[in-house]
């Protein structure tokens, strides 16, 4: 896949610019930096207008939901929060004025009640349990990587200025767990925790999981692979949306542990494309912040937040439009005589 360069002469007549407004060097910190970012990204200065954000939630149960506080039936519960309006990302959101689209990629039910599309890109119902067995059928993570890369075009082909991964799915941090540790090579106490609140019993058996999930798999190097072994529908379409938002030209935000986990694997696939990638904000489980360090991303929000849907990432629109604003609205001081 072609992946094409952010522009750097732009971001350099970014630089210049700021340096010439009415404050001191450098003293609007990493606005400045977000500043340049975007002006490379969109490739003129200032950066164009963030009117059309949206957040797509890769929907999606997991065999080792058994890890979760929660039991998987609520995955299927929260699509109708998403649809309704009423999760939390669509709240935080609609603040942002950001749109929010639920996609079922993997739930286990039948979706007979809901609106087609949600279900237009359904790959299968859950996946399997990967200290057992592998998450997905030959040719399934290939198969949901078109489809993230189909969602991405159709979020685009809208008008989308910055996309937004978000994620639903019961026992999605010991599936990142694992990836993690597999693509980095850490071991399973760097990677594990907490999740949705279990108490330090239920980490030691998702230690457990993941540890044996990782045996099971051994050293995997092809993405695809891995994405079978230790995966799941959702994640790989994840990867293959922020690798066609990279493509095309198209600013993400990333959320927390899934979408760095996706992240980690779309590089794979497609190294180059993490230029077109910020981190919205640092979660509180640990193999976020070893795949962040390895994509050389820096949060923008650090809030201790650890919901995911995308609710992270949204709150960091706000700071992006800030940073255009001052490029765009903030007089010069060659100006002032």
């Amino acid at each position: 896949m072609r992946i094409a360069t952010p522009d750097a002469a732009a971001a350099t007549a970014a630089r210049a610019r700021l340096d010439g407004l009415v404050k001191p060097l450098g003293s609007l910190g990493r606005l400045e930096d977000l500043a340049a970012w975007l002006s490379a990204a969109h490739g003129v200065v200032p950066p164009r207008p963030l009117d059309d954000v949206r957040v797509v939630v890769f929907a999606g149960d997991h065999g080792v939901s058994g890890m979760s506080a929660y039991p998987r039936e609520v995955t299927a519960a929260m699509v109708r929060v998403f649809l309704a309006g009423k999760s939390g990302v669509s709240v935080l959101a609609g603040l942002a004025g950001a749109k929010v689209r639920v996609l079922d990629i993997a739930v286990d039910w039948d979706g007979a009640d809901v609106p087609a599309e949600v279900t237009a890109h359904k790959v299968r119902r859950g996946s399997g349990a990967i200290d057992v067995e592998d998450a997905l059928a030959e040719g399934e993570a290939r198969t949901a990587f078109e489809h993230g890369l189909a969602i991405a075009d159709e979020e685009i082909d809208g008008g989308a200025d910055l996309l937004i991964p978000g994620d639903m799915g019961i026992g999605n941090t010991t599936v990142c767990a694992a990836v993690v540790a597999s693509l980095l090579g850490l071991l399973p106490e760097d990677v594990v925790g907490t999740g949705t609140g279990i108490d330090e019993a239920g980490r030691a058996r998702k230690l457990a999981v993941v540890e044996a999930a990782l045996i099971r798999a051994g050293a995997t190097k092809d993405p695809f692979a891995l994405l079978t072994a230790l995966g799941s529908a959702c994640l790989a379409a994840t990867a293959g949306f922020l690798v066609q938002a990279a493509v095309r030209g198209v600013p993400v935000l990333l959320d927390g542990v899934f979408s760095g986990a996706a992240a980690l694997v779309a590089r794979e696939i497609a190294p180059g494309a993490e230029q077109w990638w910020l981190a919205g904000h640092r979660s509180t489980e640990p193999s976020q912040a070893y795949a962040l360090k390895a994509l050389d991303l820096e949060p923008i929000l650090d809030l201790g937040l650890r919901l995911g849907e995308g609710s992270g990432a949204v709150q960091a629109v706000p700071v992006l439009r800030a940073a255009r604003a001052i490029l765009a609205d903030m007089g010069l001081l060659a100006d002032l005589a």
